[in-house]
């Protein structure tokens, strides 16, 4: 009976370590007039959390980013201040319209 309450216990420690991980990819930009050091301490926040930078845009002052949700939070109230715009990664598609 404890090597089952040991088992339960320790799924459930595993479940909720994996559930705090979750990684979203992330695109944040910054208005040009934005310094680089503001930039960077964005990137840096994201990497000291866990997260990656997986891409530098370099014809906006921005990058793509894989990182913890909590961090994405924490970063998108200290840059809302520099008017950053923190959007969720994803598939754009551009489609044929059907006229009838």
């Amino acid at each position: 009976m404890r090597f089952f309450s040991t088992i339960v216990a320790a799924l459930a420690v595993a479940h909720g370590a994996s559930a705090v991980d979750i990684q979203k990819s992330i695109i944040v930009s910054f208005p040009s007039e934005t310094t680089d050091d503001v930039v960077n301490r964005a990137k840096d926040d994201i990497r000291k959390a866990g997260g990656m930078i997986t891409h530098e845009y370099q014809l906006i002052k921005g990058f793509a980013a894989k990182a913890p949700q909590k961090i994405i939070e924490t970063v998108s109230a200290w840059s809302a201040e520099f008017h950053a715009v923190i959007e969720e990664d994803q598939m754009v598609e551009i489609s044929k319209s059907h006229d009838n």
